[in-house]
């Protein structure tokens, strides 16, 4: 095969915001399989907020990315060989890992996809691991009771437009919370939200506690900053708050102040944070779930997708300002 594996590869770590010099780009040989891998064509790579972790040396719930490695990232993919015999050449799988072209993984590891069922991008979002973490963020962590008022933050987003239908499906009232007038509308319009709040508005907060004039019961927390500020003296007595993630602080040197705790004992809230992976029952759960929604019409979607390998630091860095729109995937090739 007389292809080349371009490699997007850490080159730096970043302290503050990220830029391009923390990426370089590269061209190496195709990588050679050990025994038990498979051989794969990276098709589609899935951006996500959490990559900005593995690139700091920071303690975490998970080992960095290293100097000079290529960066993290899950793909879907087509089988180029599989020595196993578990795949076919051609066969689209769930599997390929990082930002480069080619990459060789266990065929043990891999899951095959059936593009007839559902387009194989569904794999990184809706039906992957965002659509599985809205999933276990609204029905384990903080569940919502019938007509209780249920906020979701970045609400036009893979993981908050997922959980925010769930919630309404659970019988909450739910209030998204999205930047911009066009983000709004398709949270209203095409995710069903029946209200959707501008927090690049002057008087976001004014505007969100109108929104919810009996309080908030249960929130989606991906944001932080500004956005958690504004939720925050709006929670009722005995409300519950997932922690999924905090974009809007990822690229602060220092962390931010936090809000008065006080409030925790005063309004008995449940407040815990969560990462999908310590929830492997769901990967199996959400994909059954969800894929019924999806082919009943029942669940809506939107995809960003950037054509080229070479545009993903771009993409990565417009990602954590917030100017993609929807679930952001790279289209490899």
């Amino acid at each position: 095969m007389a292809e080349s594996n371009l490699r997007v590869l850490l080159r730096a770590r970043p302290e503050g915001a990220v830029e391009h010099g923390h990426f370089e780009l590269r061209e190496e040989a195709l990588p050679s399989p050990r025994p038990g891998e498979a051989l794969l064509r990276n098709r589609f790579l899935s951006l996500d907020p959490y990559m900005r972790g593995r690139m700091s040396a920071a303690k975490s719930y998970s080992a960095p990315v290293e100097l000079g490695a290529v960066m993290e990232g899950q793909a879907v993919a087509q089988v180029v060989e599989d020595p196993t015999g578990r795949f076919r050449a051609g066969d689209w799988v769930l599997g390929g890992q990082g930002w480069q072209r080619f990459s060789a993984v266990p065929a043990g590891q891999l899951r095959k996809l059936d593009p007839d069922a559902a387009p194989v991008t569904t794999a990184l979002g809706v039906l992957g691991m965002p659509g599985t973490t809205a999933w276990v963020g609204v029905t384990e962590i903080a569940p919502p009771r019938p007509g209780e008022t249920f906020v979701v933050s970045a609400a036009s987003g893979a993981v908050g437009g997922v959980a925010g239908q769930i919630a309404r499906r659970m019988g909450a009232k739910v209030v998204g919370i999205a930047g911009g007038a066009e983000k709004c509308a398709f949270v209203r319009e095409e995710l069903g939200f029946p209200v959707c709040v501008d927090h690049r508005a002057p008087h976001f907060a004014e505007q969100l506690a109108a929104a919810c004039p009996d309080g908030i019961d249960g929130y989606f927390e991906n944001v932080g900053g500004a956005v958690q500020r504004a939720v925050w003296p709006l929670l009722n007595d005995f409300a519950r708050v997932a922690f999924c993630g905090m974009v809007a602080e990822y690229n602060d040197a220092e962390p931010a102040p936090g809000p008065n705790l006080m409030q925790v004992v005063r309004k008995r809230l449940k407040l815990q944070g969560f990462i999908v992976r310590d929830h492997p029952r769901a990967f199996a759960d959400w994909p059954r779930i969800g894929g019924a929604w999806l082919r009943e019409g029942a669940l809506k979607y939107r995809e960003d997708v950037v054509r080229g390998l070479e545009n993903a630091p771009e993409a990565f860095i417009g990602l954590l300002a917030g100017k993609n729109f929807g679930k952001l995937i790279i289209e490899v090739t």
